[in-house]
């Protein structure tokens, strides 16, 4: 596996909005005023990939409305390329989340009726040059249905053509999948084609469909080399290769106001540092702080941190040994 940071990455998934209380600490129910951020896994992973100086291409299919042209100013804001995101008919609509920035019994409700980013289809795939790119990255969440799950493993096909690492972040929700058996056939299928793999333990449960997720990720390194990231929240995470046993890693400790972006952000702060030649530990103590700092402020995208942040952060603080 080896990265070419002269090129761009590659990201297919989901944009959409967030709509976050105003002041921080407002119940949804109490709420009287909102801010509104660009959102979704895919583009904040390319927003914090951005910040960490990695240049990226998303891959997405936005509604033709006044919320699609919201999301197409945010991403040229965070300098994110756009020339494979396909505006499609309004009736299919952008996802929108309200977002609590509160801790404790934190209230995350997406509203995704018809939406649109699952209806990417094979050609918008068919007209992705993958030799322009120095690697893919897939968020797990455009898997669960089709088209946008069919286009997903013709970009798989295509990387791997063209040689080019593949990277999934699990990304698991339930909405959209017909079944447990094809979710887990599906899950299995992607994992047994990339080349890292980022999910928590909930996740590689529902892929093996089963409650021993880590057997599963340990088969599959067996099977093919590769990285795994197996998150454990509080509990740190294993780090998987196929050429030592799994290493434990902690996390830093923060004054959290909210609990989400910390995986997007850590994707963007893993990704990056493999993609400029650091070893799996520095990447990985990179990814964790970019999630730590995340959870101390409003917003995902808009929170994500640049690598000077990341950097003086990890200078000022030390990660928990597990």
């Amino acid at each position: 596996m080896k990265f070419d940071p002269s090129k761009k990455v590659l990201v297919i998934g989901r944009a959409g909005m967030d709509i976050y209380p105003e002041p921080p600490g407002t119940k949804i129910s109490d709420v009287q005023n909102f801010s509104a951020h660009l959102g979704g896994s895919a583009a904040n992973t390319c927003v914090a990939l951005s910040l960490h100086n990695i240049a990226t291409d998303l891959v997405t299919c936005i509604s033709d409305d006044a919320i699609g042209e919201f999301i197409f100013k945010k991403l040229n804001y965070y300098n994110i390329g756009t020339r494979h995101c396909l505006k499609i008919d309004k009736s299919h609509q952008t996802q929108l989340a309200v977002v609590e920035t509160i801790l404790e019994n934190n209230q995350s409700i997406l509203y995704r009726n018809n939406a649109c980013d699952l209806k990417l289809d094979n050609s918008v795939i068919e007209g992705i040059n993958f030799q322009d790119y120095g690697a893919v990255f897939y968020s797990g969440t455009a898997l669960s249905s089709d088209p946008s799950r069919s286009a997903v493993f013709l970009a798989s096909e295509k990387a791997e053509q063209a040689q080019i690492p593949q990277i999934i972040d699990l990304d698991y929700r339930p909405y959209n999948w017909e079944s447990d058996e094809v979710k887990s056939n599906v899950y299995q299928k992607i994992m047994n084609k990339v080349d890292i793999i980022i999910g928590n333990d909930l996740e590689f449960n529902i892929a093996d469909n089963s409650q021993n997720g880590f057997l599963l990720a340990e088969n599959i390194i067996k099977a093919k080399p590769s990285i795994i990231i197996y998150k454990m929240g509080e509990n740190g995470s294993k780090i998987l290769t196929s050429e030592e046993p799994p290493r434990n890693f902690g996390i830093f400790s923060v004054t959290a106001i909210k609990p989400t972006g910390a995986g997007d952000a850590f994707n963007g702060g893993f990704v990056s540092s493999l993609i400029k030649g650091k070893n799996i530990d520095q990447s990985v103590k990179i990814g964790s702080a970019s999630a730590a700092i995340v959870v101390t402020k409003v917003g995902c995208s808009s929170a994500m941190p640049t690598f000077s942040e990341v950097e003086s952060f990890i200078s000022n603080n030390e990660m928990s040994e597990i």
